[in-house]
């Protein structure tokens, strides 16, 4: 199961005590998982409603059953071919009341005695903050995915209006975030992309379980890269370790080898012999094994006078 399915089916069972939230939430799968069908008859609608999602076909049942006392019946497709997942089909028919359900979620307002379709969120269910947290609840339930924290951090709401998908982004952004509106094949997408944004959201509409899970994989991906990064700068500075004393042991044996290292001050002849004796040592350890003991920048400052005096014999020699 996807990291998004596994989201969904937490989110399906959690369940409002508030009517008020639970009209917010079904007004949100309503519009992101319905459609309407006109069955003749002035203004006589169906309400057709299509989910792949066993969980959410359920929560469907029961928010009609709850906050309309009916029992819409859940039918099982079978999809195409190459798709070859079920798909569940509810249908709420003019004699359920369809009419007077989309006008109490606001797809049905009426405008001089005509009832219009509304596609903007609907302002009168979402006064209180608990009940914009149930319809963004509703809407990633009905046409929402995440992807999988492992691979990216993606969160978008998928609507079939420009007018919804504008307004439900404005929704999203009234909690602080920063979404962000597309439009893909026809439909427009309201999306976010940066993991602390996603984390956020998956909190505001209670996915608390799919937070965790996110949260983890962050750390294990900020330790990962931390372990990756400390390695790189390591082996980077053990390469220039390992550069500066192939460079150091050249030149003292340059030096050797035309004037010998008898040319050098006492100083200078102790460490370069010192060197020479203990190539893999860094400039600590050689500090350590002199009489008396020096530090690194004392190490340091008498090897570069090696090298300046290997330099310099070196030009005189041309």
């Amino acid at each position: 199961m996807s990291f998004s399915s596994r989201t969904k089916g937490e989110l399906a069972r959690i369940y409002s005590e508030d009517r008020c939230c639970q009209l917010a939430e079904l007004a949100a799968l309503v519009r992101m998982s319905g459609t309407l069908q006109l069955i003749g008859g002035k203004q006589k609608l169906n309400i057709k409603l299509i989910t792949e999602n066993p969980a959410v076909a359920r929560k469907l049942f029961r928010l009609f059953k709850t906050l309309f006392n009916i029992n819409i019946e859940v039918m099982v497709k079978r999809g195409p071919r190459l798709r070859k997942r079920n798909y569940y089909l509810m249908i709420v028919t003019d004699d359920m009341g369809s009419n007077s359900i989309l006008k109490e979620i606001e797809i049905l307002k009426q405008r001089d005695n005509l009832f219009d379709i509304s596609y903007e969120t609907p302002a009168g269910l979402l006064e209180k903050r608990c009940c914009k947290r149930a319809y963004l609840r509703g809407a990633f339930l009905g046409g929402g995915s995440v992807s999988d924290p492992g691979k990216t951090y993606h969160l978008e709401f998928v609507s079939h209006s420009l007018v919804h998908g504008e307004s439900l982004r404005d929704l999203v952004n009234s909690f602080g975030l920063k979404s962000k509106i597309a439009e893909r094949k026809g439909h427009y997408v309201v999306y976010l992309k940066e993991g602390d944004q996603v984390a956020d959201l998956l909190n505001i509409i209670g996915a608390h379980s799919a937070l965790l899970s996110l949260e983890n994989t962050r750390i294990y991906k900020q330790m990962r890269n931390d372990v990756n990064r400390i390695v790189n700068c390591e082996t980077a500075n053990l390469g220039k370790v390992v550069n500066a004393a192939v460079r150091q042991i050249e030149n003292i044996m340059y030096i050797k080898d035309t004037v010998g290292l008898g040319y050098l001050p006492a100083n200078l002849q102790e460490v370069a012999q010192l060197r020479l004796k203990c190539r893999d040592a860094s400039l600590k350890e050689l500090g350590q094994m002199l009489n008396p003991p020096i530090g690194k920048s004392g190490v340091n400052h008498r090897l570069r006078r090696i090298d300046e005096i290997a330099d310099r014999l070196q030009k005189n020699k041309r």
